[in-house]
């Protein structure tokens, strides 16, 4: 019992702004690294779906090779193999560049199959509307490829938040960084890990419950765009302010009679 109650006396008030400066970077990693693995998965979805076959074979190496490489061996070629090669990068954009190529190449997986998923008489009637490609892409297909993918994306978005821990293996002064830091100072390893367990719960939890949603609002059909939504209220509003076309023929048909 001496031993258990020993174990929750780290004095957390000394190390609370270096916890706040480790979640700050924690932060920094996942949105930085996931808009870049959001824009390369793109990029190399588009490329998959091309009809060159030169483009299809480098986006399907890339695919295959980075969804088959571990997560930790790309962090150690990214910050140590450059170095040696006499590339030397900051830990910030080392840590990046691993989670960027590693999620862009699961997430191109993910977004070609949303692409795919779009039937082709969406992209036919666009056609006889006159669109380009551009427009199809941009107006048809895209937003609703986006609404398929929206599940795979958002699971991807959360473990990546939570793969920023293994960038402690490069000091990148994250979250798990400092828990080590704290051990080494303090010797309380238990009490250290399961503070920086519970934050990241607090962190991965309620998001994943906003990313879930936000995927029930868009499979009730609620519009992303503000902008569309505006008008879709302005269409209501316009909708309920005129009477029925029903009402008015029955109307007219009553004073007929």
């Amino acid at each position: 019992m001496s031993d258990l109650a020993g174990l929750f006396e780290v004095p957390w008030s000394d190390y609370r702004p270096d916890l706040l400066d480790a979640l700050r970077r924690t932060l920094s990693y996942t949105v930085v690294s996931f808009v870049g693995a959001v824009l390369l998965g793109l990029g190399m979805a588009l490329l998959r779906l091309s009809r060159a076959w030169p483009l299809r074979a480098v986006a399907a190496v890339y695919t295959e090779l980075f969804k088959n490489i571990p997560l930790l061996a790309i962090i150690f070629l990214a910050y140590f193999g450059l170095a040696s090669a006499g590339i030397r990068l900051d830990v910030f954009t080392a840590g990046c560049l691993s989670l960027v190529v590693f999620y862009a190449a699961y997430l191109s997986e993910i977004f070609r199959s949303a692409i795919s998923g779009v039937h082709s008489g969406q992209t036919e009637a666009g056609q006889a509307l006159g669109l380009g490609r551009a427009g199809i892409f941009g107006h048809i297909v895209l937003p609703q490829a986006v609404r398929q993918a929206l599940p795979g994306t958002n699971t991807m978005l959360v473990d990546l938040l939570k793969s920023t821990s293994l960038l402690v293996t490069v000091s990148a002064a994250e979250l798990m960084s400092e828990g080590r830091l704290i051990t080494s100072a303090t010797f309380r390893a238990l009490e250290v890990y399961l503070v920086i367990s519970a934050i990241y719960f607090a962190l991965c939890y309620p998001l994943s419950q906003l990313l879930l949603l936000l995927e029930r609002k868009v499979r009730a059909g609620v519009p992303l765009s503000p902008w569309r939504r505006r008008r879709l209220r302005a269409a209501r509003a316009l909708l309920a302010q005129d009477p029925p076309a029903t009402a008015v023929g029955a109307d007219v048909k009553a004073g007929a009679v």
